[in-house]
C-alpha cells in the first residue's frame, strides 16, 4: 500500500507515492529525476548515495523513503545556484579530484555537510569527513585538497 510522503528536496517541497519498502535514493533517482545522487553498493559502505538530511550526511540507500517524510533533503544537484557551481565543485575541478567521478558526488555532499558545520576544518577532520565516502581512483590527497582549498575560498581563512 501506497504512502504519501511530503518533504524539501534542494529547497522545493515535493509530495510523493511510495511503498513502505522504497528508499530515498530511490525516490530521489526514480521518481524525481535526481541522478545526481549515485546508486554504489546498496549497503551503506561505499557513500555514493550520500545526500544531507536536516543538516547530517546521510546514506540515501539505508534510509526509507518515509523516513523522509517532513525532512530537508539536499542533494548534489542543490549546490549550484544561478548556473554557478559551488565552490566545492569548483575545487574538486581545478584540483583535478575527479577522475571516473562516480563519488563525486557523495564526497561533494559529505564535505558540504563538514563546511557548514564547520568552515576551517584541520586535513583530519576534513579526511574523517569523507571517511565513509570510498574511491578508487584519486588516493584521497586530491580530495582532501580540493575541500581544503573549497574551504579557504569559502571562509577567506583557510584550513587550520
Amino acid at each position: 500500500m501506497k504512502r504519501i510522503v511530503q518533504f524539501t528536496v534542494n529547497g522545493e517541497s515535493v509530495e510523493v507515492a511510495v511503498t513502505p519498502n522504497r528508499t530515498l535514493i530511490q525516490v530521489l533517482r526514480e521518481d524525481l529525476g535526481l541522478t545526481g545522487t549515485k546508486h554504489g553498493c546498496g549497503l551503506g559502505d561505499c557513500g555514493a548515495c550520500t545526500v544531507i538530511m536536516d543538516g547530517v550526511p546521510v546514506n540515501s540507500c539505508l534510509v526509507l523513503a518515509v523516513q523522509a517524510r517532513g525532512r530537508d533533503i539536499q542533494t548534489i544537484e542543490g549546490l549550484t545556484g544561478n548556473g554557478k557551481l559551488h565552490p566545492l565543485q569548483t575545487a574538486f575541478i581545478d584540483k583535478g579530484a575527479i577522475q571516473c567521478g562516480f563519488c563525486t558526488p557523495g564526497m561533494i555532499v559529505s564535505a558540504k555537510a563538514l563546511l557548514d558545520e564547520d568552515p576551517r576544518p584541520t586535513e583530519t577532520e576534513i579526511r574523517t569527513a569523507i571517511s565513509g565516502n570510498l574511491c578508487r581512483c584519486t588516493g584521497y590527497q586530491k580530495i582532501v585538497e580540493a575541500i581544503a582549498t573549497a574551504a579557504e575560498a569559502m571562509s577567506g581563512k583557510g584550513v587550520s
